[in-house]
């Protein structure tokens, strides 16, 4: 469904968030539809083995938790979808995207809470990250949205990281990474305790408990659905379900409970007190939600079996209020065009059934009966006063819910009374306003038609207000059904679940049971007059006080030293962390290359090469050579590896360089290897074009200056980096204590890749998936490439013959503004041939030769070129259909037609190769990998795993039996991958390159000139 988001919202507009809704509908409903069987204890269990050799499986598990996520995570998710409906405007820019992100989220939260694997629930934790970081920073245009997202993601990914330390020490501790295997039998040590560290770490960056709560306040620059289901229903409780998935294992250790005491009760108190002072409606909720989540987390994780039973109680309340609270928010944003409480009055008298909604989840969320909110919290406290742990530990937590309940009930109130009261101060300004309105409007009908000082107030009237003015309860029209029911149907959801609350405690208790210590508890709406009781009353009255003093309670605030503020810190952090970081670059990256190989080199020698000649294990007879050829070979090789290092001019470094390279390819001929040998000649013989083509554009020399000490540096470093090379070569293999697994390559080749060139089944076949990622690396620097050096808009233009303008000049073609010294030898043929009566003779051996300018062209190099060129096409194709079983393949047929290219640009220009090649190069480098990848899954189709090669007889008339095998169609897309990247590199670095040199010698050339066609002119053809 999120694949075909894009489309669906391309084809149906905002209503595709309908079609959307269904997936995590779905969800939904299949966790309903196993409903009583989770009651009875039966868990489904589906495992399907992913990566066998590093025992990586897909393992998924739904028991009571998972049930409970799952339907939450379906339904509001479902729900907040149908809402998106109807919030975003139909002209809203980049929906398909929106909706794919959000569908994605969805299905990762599911495989997240479903996950019997844990390093599977870590991967599906930093999808959510991921998808996080794109839904928060939606509005790519806003720098606040930016900046949150970018806040969320290092804070989680941090988070995440040490969850996976964590995750790592206790399956190795525990013997296997089945989650449901380390619950039933926890493993302990010291080891586990830092892992416990590390995974509370992780719930602590995803739930947004302090000190990392800052994150989530400022993800309230993301569009209201998402701060609907990621900050209620979804992200945050990611982290709240891995504390309860683990509290049952070791919630009853002394480090676990004191990190979840102390964030809890912390985030709880710090939460509540920084949404007294909010006046933005989401900031109230999302301060309010911190608080919340500290609440949740610290029943969850407290150990015992009560609280752990008002915990998943209070997490399915708080899905329901909180996301109905955020969508209500989003209602009241589109109707008055702003969430600032001050400014808002009469509001629930213009919106009563979203003043409904906002009510009842307010009435759960400061837990008043009869709602969930009330159930769940009152099972929290009668939990809370039969504590299990030491008394004075019980009355802290105790006493710190209560406090972070009167906040709540403060907050509570505020948030209603803000969003929909009618405030008499706010009123009579409004009716102030529109006194002011109306003097203005008899003005504007005396004054002349068109003046500027009638025309502001003319504006103000028609609703355009400015930020500190209130808003006109007159103003606000209503807003449509979908927009208004989700909010809706969550908060009587809510009263609908409260009414029956025997039916939650036999759905939840299953999973509450599994905790190690405490009495079961219980969830009522009435329990009689208890201490509970007592102690909700004192939590609803003063919170009220508080409400009813908010002026007084937002001076005292105001007044007290607030001390550091996290997202200050944080800023402050990352600040100074982009100074080292500067400074640290600064340092090492010079940009200079040669100093940054040097000091790579400079450590492989140092480090492993010095260790190597102290300790490594060196063989006892060394054999100089078999043959004195390959003597020859390595002097060769050595006697330009010298010159190379120091040469000041770039043309002979890069010479040198491509004759040691030619070099190695002899010693691989020698050493048995024609395959090896075949293919460095030709990659040589590229590289070295290519580098000549680059070469144009640098100055001839290294350096100005004779730098006589750098280059006996560079030699000295060259000869230290040989000969620890050599060494490696001698000691390595000593040093081998199993069997080479090359060994077996060759009967893997013929058994399984049905080849006997083991060079090429290796690449087709035993290492395709290396193959694939190395022509995607091939596609991507082409594309780089082609970016760097195009300074027109990279598109389709193939550069041919035709398309070339005559220009009708003396001595016309490309370069023609060059000197031509034989220019008078020519004309002086011509004009005697045209005197004695006859046609000048102009063979044309080249289809675009004559846009070259005369000087330009070589007769001799044209008519061999037009010798060489189809046999080296027909040589390329022997060797890609021979390759299986001899010499060559793909790779090496390609560089043989890119060598064919070089010849036939080198020969006639720019314009002689879209004659030879009129094909785009992006084309043979898309249809190669598509390719690639599509005969790929013939081995999937076929039964087999992917990229393996499948042998396939057809029988042909008159021809006979033609044996197949996949593996050659694979071959095939190298072969283009291969040709499109030498046919890129030739339209960028030397076709470009060409025409703007070209441009830019020319003394009138103007600015556009590099945008305009060729002009070239000619004989006859």
């Amino acid at each position: 469904m999120a694949l075909g988001a894009p489309a669906l919202v391309s084809v149906l507009g905002r209503k595709a968030f309908l079609v959307m809704a269904l997936a995590p509908a779905s969800a939904a409903v299949y966790a309903l539809s196993w409903t009583t069987r989770v009651m009875e204890g039966v868990h489904p269990t589906e495992v399907t083995q992913w990566v066998p050799g590093l025992g990586l499986e897909l393992a998924f598990r739904m028991d009571t938790l998972s049930w409970l996520m799952l339907l939450l995570v379906g339904g509001v998710g479902a729900l907040v979808l149908v809402y998106c409906s109807a919030y975003f405007s139909p002209t809203a820019s980049g929906l398909g995207r929106f909706g794919a992100v959000l569908t994605a989220f969805a299905g990762a939260m599911v495989g997240l809470v479903t996950s019997d694997d844990m390093l599977l629930l870590f991967i599906f934790w930093e999808l959510t990250t991921v998808f996080s970081y794109l839904l928060i920073g939606h509005y790519a245009d806003r720098k606040a949205s930016r900046r949150a997202a970018m806040q969320a993601i290092v804070v989680t990914t941090a988070g995440g990281l040490a969850m996976l330390v964590g995750v790592v020490i206790l399956g190795v501790q525990g013997g296997t990474f089945r989650l449901s295997e380390i619950i039933a039998d926890p493993p302990t040590g010291g080891a586990v305790t830092a892992a416990i560290v590390c995974l509370l770490a992780g719930a602590a960056s995803k739930a947004a408990l302090i000190p990392l709560h800052f994150w989530l306040p400022a993800a309230m620059a993301a569009p209201t659905p998402v701060s609907a289901y990621l900050h209620a229903a979804a992200m945050v409780k990611a982290g709240v379900y891995l504390v309860a998935r683990f509290a049952p294992a070791y919630s009853d250790t002394t480090v676990w409970r004191t990190i979840v005491i102390v964030l809890g009760v912390g985030t709880l108190l710090v939460g509540g007190y920084r949404a007294l002072r909010q006046h933005d409606l989401k900031l109230v909720l999302a301060f309010g939600t911190v608080s919340q989540l500290g609440l949740i987390v610290l029943l969850v994780g407290l150990g015992t079996r009560s609280a752990a039973l008002a915990g998943l109680a209070m997490i399915g309340a708080h899905a329901m209020f909180k996301a109905s609270l955020f969508l209500v928010v989003g209602v009241v944003d589109a109707a008055t065009g702003t969430r600032d409480l001050r400014r808002l009055t009469g509001v629930g008298r213009a919106l009563p059934l979203t003043a409904l909604a906002g009510g009842l989840a307010t009435a759960s969320m400061i837990g008043l009966p009869p709602l969930a909110g009330y159930v769940a919290k009152e099972a929290a406290l009668e939990s809370l006063l039969h504590g299990e742990g030491p008394a004075w530990v019980n009355t802290v937590v105790l006493v710190g819910v209560v406090v972070g309940s009167m906040f709540t009930v403060a907050y509570g109130v505020r948030f209603f009374w803000g969003a929909f009261a009618t405030k008499r101060h706010v009123a009579a300004a409004v009716a102030r306003a529109n006194e002011h309105v109306r003097v203005e409007a008899v003005t504007k009908d005396a004054a002349a038609q068109g003046t500027a000082a009638s025309s502001a107030p003319a504006q103000r009237g028609t609703g355009f207000l400015p930020d500190d003015e209130p808003i006109d309860p007159a103003r606000i029209h209503r807003q449509p059904a979908l927009l208004v029911w989700p909010a809706l149907v969550l908060a009587l959801l809510g009263l609908a679940t409260a009414l029956v609350p025997h039916f939650g405690e036999d759905l939840l208790a299953p999973y509450a049971d599994t905790y190690p210590v405490g009495e079961p508890g219980h969830l009522v709406l009435w329990a009689g007059f208890t201490p509970a009781l007592g102690l909700t009353v004192l939590i609803l009255g003063v919170g009220a006080v508080l409400f009813w003093q908010r002026n007084a309670v937002e001076r005292f605030q105001a007044s007290l030293w607030t001390g550091p503020e996290a997202d200050r810190t944080y800023r402050r952090i990352m600040r100074r962390l982009d100074e080292v970081a500067a400074d640290v670059t600064a340092v090492t990256q010079r940009g200079s290359l040669p100093f940054y190989l040097g000091a790579i080199l400079v450590v492989l020698v140092a480090g492993p090469g010095l260790l190597m000649f102290i300790g490594g294990q060196w063989p006892e007879q060394v054999k100089a050579w078999d043959r004195p050829a390959q003597v020859a070979a390595v002097a060769a090789i050595c006697v330009a590896s010298i010159l190379a290092a120091r040469s000041r001019r770039r043309l002979k470094a890069v010479i040198l360089v491509g004759i040691a390279g030619y070099g190695n390819a002899m010693l691989f001929l020698l050493h048995g290897a024609p395959d090896l040998a075949l293919t460095q000649v030709l990659v040589e013989t590229i590289t070295l074009v290519v580098m000549v083509l680059v070469l144009r554009r640098l100055p001839p020399y290294f350096s100005n200056r004779p730098l006589v000490a750098s280059r006996w540096v560079r030699l000295g470093l060259g000869v230290a980096v040989g000969v620890v090379m050599m060494g490696f070569a001698l000691t390595v293999p000593l040093a081998r204590v199993a069997s080479p697994i090359s060994l077996d390559f060759p009967a893997e080749a013929y058994i399984h890749g049905y080849g006997k060139n083991i060079v090429n089944v290796t690449l087709v076949d035993i290492r395709a998936w290396d193959t694939m990622g190395e022509i995607s690396v091939l596609l991507v620097a082409a594309t780089g490439v082609a970016s760097l050096v195009f300074l027109r808009t990279r598109s389709g233009e193939i550069l041919r013959e035709r398309n070339a303008t005559s220009s009708g000049a003396a001595t016309p073609g490309i370069w023609a503004n060059e000197e031509d010294p034989g220019a008078a030898l020519r004309r002086r043929g011509v004009d005697q041939a045209t005197e004695a009566g006859k046609q000048p003779r102009m063979l044309v051996w080249l289809s675009a030769g004559r846009t070259l300018a005369p000087q330009r062209r070589s007769v001799i190099f044209e008519v061999v070129t037009r010798v060489l060129f189809h046999s080296m096409i027909v040589f390329a194709i022997f060797l890609l259909f021979s390759g299986h079983n001899a010499p060559g393949g793909g790779f090496a047929a390609g560089l043989v037609v890119g060598i064919a290219l070089i010849v036939r640009y080198l020969a006639g220009g720019r314009y002689e190769l879209g004659e030879a090649a009129p094909v785009h190069p992006g084309l043979l480098l898309g249809t190669g990998l598509f390719l690639s990848v599509g005969v790929g899954l013939i081995g999937l189709f076929m039964g087999k795993s992917v990229l393996l090669s499948t042998a396939i007889d057809i029988s042909l008339p008159l021809i006979g039996t033609v044996h197949l095998v996949t593996s050659l169609f694979f071959d095939v897309g190298v072969f283009l991958v291969v040709v499109g990247l030498v046919l890129d590199i030739l339209r960028t670095l030397g076709a470009e390159i060409d025409r703007q040199a070209e441009a830019s010698a020319r003394e009138d050339a103007g600015p556009m000139e590099a945008m305009e066609p060729d002009q070239i002119g000619g004989g006859r053809r």
